[in-house]
C-alpha cells in the first residue's frame, strides 16, 4: 500500500514540477534522502489538549476554615521498585514493555452524563449551565468514577478526548470535600504541564469549572512577571498550575511549600520526558507527601516503559490504568484539500483562497519562526490583516493576540506548531498548512483546530516540492489517501499589492523583497514589472 501511495505521489509531483506549463523553478532545494531521514527521526511533539473551553478569569476567594494539623515530615523512601497491580473492574490486559496493562471494560461504565456522577451542585452548574456540556466523552465516562473514589490513575489519551476535564472535576470535588484551610504558600493541589500554553489553558479551564466555588487558582510559568506570580503564591492559593522550570525557581527560594499537598496531576508526561523535564519533575514531586498521602494522576499520549516506570514511582500500589483510543483520527467535520503546487505558487494561491473562501477565523501554519514572520509581512503587503505567533513573540503579546482571536477582532493568525498549541478556539473555520509538517501526527493535530464541537471546517494544505515527501506517511497514519488536486490557473494569478511600501523583515527577509527575490532599490514604490534605471555606468 505504501509503495502504491509513493508511486502516486511521485507521479503527481513529477507531472506538476516538470511538465506543468509556465511553472517556474523553485529557489528552494528538494530535501535529500539523508535530510528526510533525519527529519523523520526527530522526536514527535505531542499535542496539547483541553477538556473544556476557557472560562472566566476571576475566581472568588475562599472563606476561612479550621486549621488542620501540620503533616509529619516525609521520610526518605525509594518508590522505584513498586509494582503496578491490575486495577479492579478492568477486564483484558495489554503488554507494554515489562508491564501487563489492564484495559477498561466499557460495559462497566454505566454513567454517560455528568449529572449521573456524585458531583457538587456548584460544579454541575458550571458544567451544565455555563459550559453546556451534558454527555461525557469515553475517557470521562470511564475515568471519573475511579477519580472521584480517590484512586490514583494513569491514563493514555490523545488530544480531544476530554482528559483535562477528568482531573479538574475530580480535583475540585476533592477540594470541596476536604476541610483544608488555605494557607500562604501551601496549595491543596498541583498540576504540572510541559508548556506555558498548556498551563494557561488548564488554569482557564479550572476557573470555568470552579467559578461557583471558593477555589483560588494561580498559574506559574515563564515569560510573565516573576514578582507578581510570587506575590500570588504568597497570598495563598488552592491550586497551582505550573511548568517545571518556573516552579523549580520558586522552590529554590522557599516561596512554595508542598508539605500539605493532597492532589497531584502530571499532564502530558511523555512530552515532559521528550523535553528533558523529568529531573525537575522528580525534584518537585520529592517535595510532596508520600504517594499514600495524596491522590495522583498521570496522563500521557503513550504508555511506554519509561512512563510506566514513572507511574510506579509516583503512585500508590494499586492505580487504575486506562487506555483510550480516539474514535476518529481526523474529525468527521473536516473537509481536507491538498493542493500540489510549487513554492512560488503558494503566495498567490493563499491570497486567492483567503479572498474567495468563506473564511471566519483562520489559522495558517509554517514550520519555522522566520517563515512565519515572512508570510505575515507578505499578507500585510497584499491587504490581509494578520497576527503572528512564534517563539519570537513575547508572552504578553501572545496572550493579547490570542484574546483578540477569541473575540474576533483578529481573523488570521500565522503560527508555528509550538505556538499553535496554545490556541484553543472553537470557531476556527479554516486551517492552512502553508508548509506540510515533517511528522504525520502533527498534521492531524494541526487540522484538528477546526471543526470542533461538532462544527464543520476546512483544512487546506500546500504540497510543495520541499515537503511533499511526508504525504505517504500522513496517508499511512490516517489510514486513507489524501484528496490531492492541482489549483486552477486563475488561483495562481498574483494580485497587485495594496500596501506598496517595501518592508525589511528582521530575520529571513532582511535582504529580500516581498516575493523572496533579491532586494530592489529602496523603499520608494515601483509598479510591478517596471525596469530599474541605473544611475551609474555598467560594470
Amino acid at each position: 500500500m505504501l509503495s502504491d501511495l509513493l508511486s502516486r505521489i511521485k507521479g503527481s509531483i513529477k507531472t506538476l514540477f516538470v511538465s506543468k506549463p509556465g511553472a517556474e523553478k523553485s529557489s528552494e532545494p528538494v530535501p535529500s534522502a539523508k535530510t528526510k531521514k533525519k527529519r523523520k527521526r526527530k522526536k514527535k511533539k505531542k499535542p496539547v489538549d483541553s477538556g473544556f473551553s476557557s472560562g472566566p478569569s476571576v475566581v472568588p476567594s475562599a472563606p476561612e476554615k479550621a486549621k488542620p494539623a501540620v503533616a509529619p515530615s516525609r521520610p526518605s523512601i525509594d518508590w522505584e521498585d513498586q509494582e503496578l497491580p491490575a486495577a479492579a473492574g478492568l477486564a483484558s490486559k495489554k503488554q507494554v514493555g515489562d508491564w501487563q496493562v489492564p484495559m477498561p471494560d466499557k460495559r462497566e461504565a454505566e454513567a454517560s452524563y455528568f449529572q449521573d456522577f456524585p458531583l457538587d451542585k456548584r460544579i454541575l452548574k458550571a458544567i451544565l449551565d455555563d459550559l453546556q456540556f451534558v454527555k461525557c466523552s469515553p475517557i470521562q465516562k470511564l475515568a471519573l468514577p475511579i477519580a472521584l473514589e480517590g484512586r490514583d490513575l494513569t491514563g493514555r489519551a490523545q488530544t480531544g478526548t476530554g482528559k483535562t476535564a477528568v482531573f479538574l472535576i475530580a480535583l475540585i470535588q476533592a477540594y470541596l470535600n476536604s476541610d483544608v484551610q488555605r494557607r500562604p504558600n501551601q496549595p491543596f493541589a498541583l498540576v504540572l504541564a510541559p508548556t506555558r500554553e498548556l498551563a494557561i489553558q488548564i488554569a482557564k479551564d479550572a476557573e470555568a469549572l470552579s467559578i461557583y466555588t471558593p477555589l483560588r487558582i494561580v498559574a506559574v510559568y515563564g515569560g510573565m512577571d516573576y514578582e507578581r506570580q510570587r506575590r500570588l503564591l504568597g497570598a495563598g492559593c488552592d491550586l497551582v498550575v505550573a511548568t517545571p522550570g518556573r516552579l523549580i525557581d520558586y522552590l529554590n527560594q522557599n516561596v512554595i511549600d508542598f508539605s500539605l499537598l493532597k492532589f497531584l496531576v502530571i499532564d502530558e508526561a511523555d512530552r515532559m520526558l521528550d523535553m528533558g523535564f523529568i529531573p525537575d519533575v522528580k525534584r518537585i514531586i520529592g517535595q510532596t507527601p508520600r504517594p499514600s498521602e495524596r491522590q495522583t494522576m498521570l496522563f500521557s499520549a503513550t504508555l511506554s516503559q519509561d512512563i510506566m516506570n514513572l507511574a510506579s514511582r509516583w503512585m500508590r500500589p494499586e492505580p487504575a490504568i486506562l487506555e483510550i483510543e480516539p474514535e476518529h483520527v481526523v474529525a468527521e467535520g473536516i473537509q481536507e484539500t491538498i493542493y500540489a503546487c510549487t513554492s512560488r505558487e503558494k503566495l498567490p494561491l493563499i491570497l486567492w483562497l483567503l479572498s474567495n473562501e468563506d473564511c471566519g477565523r483562520v489559522l495558517i501554519f509554517r514550520n519555522r519562526r522566520c517563515d512565519v514572520e515572512e508570510l505575515h509581512n507578505k499578507l500585510k503587503r497584499y491587504g490581509i490583516a494578520s497576527e503572528m505567533l512564534s517563539g519570537d513573540v513575547d508572552q504578553k503579546k501572545r496572550l493579547r493576540i490570542l484574546e483578540a482571536f477569541r473575540q474576533g477582532t483578529v481573523k488570521v493568525i500565522v503560527a508555528t506548531d509550538v505556538a499553535g498549541r496554545g490556541i484553543h478556539v472553537d470557531d476556527i473555520t479554516h486551517v492552512f498548512n502553508y508548509d506540510l509538517p515533517y511528522e504525520a501526527e502533527e498534521y492531524v493535530h494541526r487540522i484538528g483546530r477546526t471543526a470542533r464541537a461538532g462544527q464543520q471546517g476546512r483544512a487546506i494544505s500546500f504540497a510543495g516540492e520541499d515537503c511533499a515527501f511526508v504525504i505517504p506517511e500522513i496517508e499511512t497514519y490516517i489510514g486513507r489517501p489524501l484528496p490531492i488536486t492541482q489549483p486552477d490557473e486563475k488561483m495562481l494569478v498574483m494580485p497587485a499589492p495594496v500596501n506598496t511600501e517595501k518592508y525589511v523583515s528582521s530575520t529571513s527577509d532582511r535582504h529580500r523583497d516581498g516575493f523572496g527575490g533579491k532586494r530592489r532599490s529602496p523603499r520608494s514604490a515601483r509598479p510591478q514589472g517596471a525596469r530599474v534605471r541605473r544611475s551609474g555606468p555598467r560594470r
